[in-house]
């Protein structure tokens, strides 16, 4: 009970803390920022996230984030065993531009706080997916019908070992 207290004390102060602060005296704002919103597809559905960090330079230039080479640490030694999880999840991206949204493999479950999700992890390992033939290039909007069109053919997977710190935005897509 005391430290469920202490732990609101600490939130409420922290709360506050990011609203304004005081620097000699003086009252400082809260200051905004505005970052690139993205839409991604996860079991056929529209997600949004945002691409802060990435660990190969060309790809952090082109989504305008940080170059982060540590990121490379999360990927593990290969081959892995399947029931071995690491932090990061799959993300397809399509370098031909027959699609622009990529498709995330995992999305937290319900989107925000109040997510169970212990699976769920911003950050993605990206696989490539190129189609063999572009003239039959269709939307894919999940990892299942990524995998199905390998099975028949269609495209072909190529994991990298580049690492996106890219978080799913939480709040509901209705309008």
């Amino acid at each position: 009970m005391l430290r469920q207290c202490l732990l609101g004390i600490v939130c409420v102060l922290l709360l506050a803390s990011c609203s304004s602060y005081s620097v000699k005296n003086k009252q400082v704002p809260q200051s905004t920022i505005s970052l690139p919103l993205l839409h991604g597809w996860h079991d056929g559905k529209e997600v949004r996230y945002i691409t802060t960090d990435v660990s190969d330079q060309a790809v952090a230039k082109a989504k305008n984030a940080n170059y982060a080479p540590r990121l490379r640490d999360a990927v593990p030694h290969y081959p892995k065993p399947p029931q071995v999880k690491t932090v990061l999840e799959r993300v397809y991206a399509f370098p031909n531009q027959e699609q622009a949204w990529s498709v995330f493999a995992s999305v937290p479950e319900p989107l925000g706080y109040k997510s169970q999700d212990t699976h769920y992890s911003p950050l993605w390992l990206m696989y490539v997916v190129v189609w063999k033939d572009p003239s039959k290039a269709k939307e894919l909007t999940s990892e299942e019908a990524i995998l199905t069109a390998e099975d028949q053919g269609l495209v072909t997977i190529e994991r990298t070992d580049i690492v996106l710190n890219c978080p799913v935005i939480p709040f509901s897509l209705v309008e």
